[in-house]
């Protein structure tokens, strides 16, 4: 439930809220933006020697840089075209750091590591065992998990901010009918544009808070982890401000409990197949989950079916 993981990808779910949910954006490359912030860090510090918070500031930049470069020439294509280029992107980003051509930096397939001791050493806890049950954690492990909490916070905060603003209400306009929008005087790119930005920045945070306990490896933002962000935004609510936390929390508790049930059921012979293939069964239920939830209830748990009309 508090996992490392489980908050990452909340961070990168609400970037993808104010993407999709508040602006109508259709984005299939977050992956390549959670790699960007992932790698940005790491590189920061294990090719530079900057601080780890340094590092921090270095992915949001350059998840600012991809969202420019991203969306200068994609943000005027119709919504499955747009698709279509954003998860080309994420797949070049995450071939680029497999590539041989820059493995100074990225070390190739094989990632990176050993880069955690800046952060580890920022941590005000004392060494100790804190928490309860399956909620106790040393030092390092609650540090973790108190950054990636707080980070959400901001970013949560700074979404329901936006969106009660007259920024927010013009990007909603854009979501629903962006020629109205452009017929009153608004630069529709523009805000588009801003909106790409601030979610992939929130991607790109999700990525550093993804890397902060283990490494950085290049499979970790495959095609498949967009999917799992997007499972999670529409589980949530789309077009809500905890939608995307609320979603990442039941998500990777369903996948955990899946993991744990599914290979056991197949060893009692319950299930006609290998552990190692009902573990694999659990992706395909939580696909066909996700299926019948964009069927019956597409505003997600959270939301409501005026708010994000759109989605039919």
């Amino acid at each position: 439930m508090l996992s490392p993981t489980t908050i990452a990808y909340a961070i990168a779910a609400t970037g993808l809220a104010v993407h999709f949910g508040y602006a109508g954006l259709l984005n299939f490359g977050m992956a390549g933006f959670m790699a960007i912030g992932a790698y940005s860090y790491a590189i920061s510090i294990l090719s530079f020697g900057l601080p780890w918070w340094v590092g921090i500031l270095v992915g949001m930049v350059m998840s600012t840089l991809f969202a420019l470069i991203l969306g200068i020439p994609t943000l005027r294509l119709r919504a499955d075209y747009l698709a279509i280029a954003t998860i080309a992107a994420a797949e070049i980003v995450r071939l680029l750091f497999t590539s041989t051509a820059f493995e100074e930096f990225t070390n190739a397939a094989d990632g990176l590591g050993g880069y955690h001791a800046g952060f580890r050493a920022a941590n005000p806890f004392p060494e100790g065992t804190y928490g309860f049950g399956p909620w106790t954690y040393n030092a390092n492990q609650l540090w973790v998990r108190v950054f990636g909490l707080l980070v959400l916070a901001v970013c949560i905060y700074l979404v329901w901010a936006l969106m009660r603003s007259p920024w927010g209400r013009v990007l909603k306009g854009i979501r629903e009918d962006e020629d109205a929008v452009r017929s009153l005087g608004k630069n529709v790119f523009s805000y588009k544009m801003q909106a790409l930005v601030i979610g992939g920045v929130m991607g790109g945070l999700g990525g550093a808070v993804f890397a902060l306990p283990s490494a950085v490896v290049p499979a970790s933002y495959t095609t498949s982890l967009t999917f799992f962000i997007w499972t999670i935004l529409l589980l949530g609510g789309a077009a809500t401000v905890f939608g995307p936390a609320l979603g990442a929390l039941i998500f990777w508790v369903i996948m955990a409990f899946l993991e744990g049930v599914l290979p056991s059921l197949a060893s009692e012979g319950i299930l006609p197949m290998s552990s190692i293939q009902a573990a694999t069964l659990r992706f395909v239920i939580v696909g066909i989950a996700l299926m019948l939830l964009v069927i019956f209830r597409p505003q997600g748990l959270l939301g409501n079916k005026r708010e994000l009309t759109f989605v039919k």
